[in-house]
């Protein structure tokens, strides 16, 4: 995979495949799209250092990534608007959707009362958390929540997980190269956040 992402690092394709997947993983969370964001950020910065050398090693790429951040953050806004207003139409329809979905119900059930407990920070924070995106983004549709309160904190999240993102596979692929091991502790460091995060959104809040 990073030899087919390195491949495609310097063409505009990357950002396209890169759009898609954060676009759709909000109606799909098996979606890996965190783990392909990384996988583009680390190619990238791998190829880019590898082609100015050791001394301009430092600032290698960095068009890229942050193209790589505004691809990314757009398109997990996008989606997420998608989503809450196919909700906010669906209502009842979506509740049966999210029903058939295992994991969808069982983080609806955990997080559910938490978000709405939380207020906005914890949307941010629910975007790192595995399938918080889909609950958020369709529970407020569902809930009907207006625009100027989703927005802001959707825009924030996905801006927020993009930087995280592109910034773990910048600095494996600066430091430890475009190989798999700088692939893999930058996955890990993914999903210790998102650990993290769902520890956060469904431990019990004092009153």
């Amino acid at each position: 995979m990073l030899e087919q992402l390195g491949a495609l690092a310097d063409t505009p394709w990357i950002y396209v495949i890169v759009s898609i997947s954060v676009l759709l993983d909000v109606f799909l969370p098996v979606l890996p799209s965190g783990v392909l964001v990384i996988t583009a950020a680390t190619a990238a910065a791998g190829t880019a250092a590898d082609a100015v050398g050791d001394a301009a090693r430092g600032h290698a790429g960095f068009p890229q990534m942050l193209a790589l951040v505004m691809c990314a953050a757009t398109a997990s806004v996008l989606g997420d608007m998608v989503a809450y207003r196919l909700a906010w139409r669906g209502g009842d329809r979506f509740d049966r959707a999210i029903a058939r979905s295992r994991r969808l119900t069982a983080a609806q059930e955990k997080l559910g009362t938490a978000l709405l407990r939380g207020g906005g920070p914890l949307v941010v924070v629910a975007r790192f958390a595995p399938a918080g995106r889909s609950v958020v983004s369709l529970g407020a549709g569902v809930m009907h929540r207006r625009v100027a309160e989703f927005l802001p904190w959707s825009a924030l999240a996905g801006l927020t997980w993009a930087a995280y993102s592109v910034s773990l596979g910048y600095f494996g692929g600066q430091w430890l190269g475009a190989g798999w091991i700088g692939t893999a502790v930058s996955f890990l460091a993914l999903f210790a956040a998102g650990a993290g995060a769902a520890y956060v959104v469904k431990r019990p809040r004092e009153a």
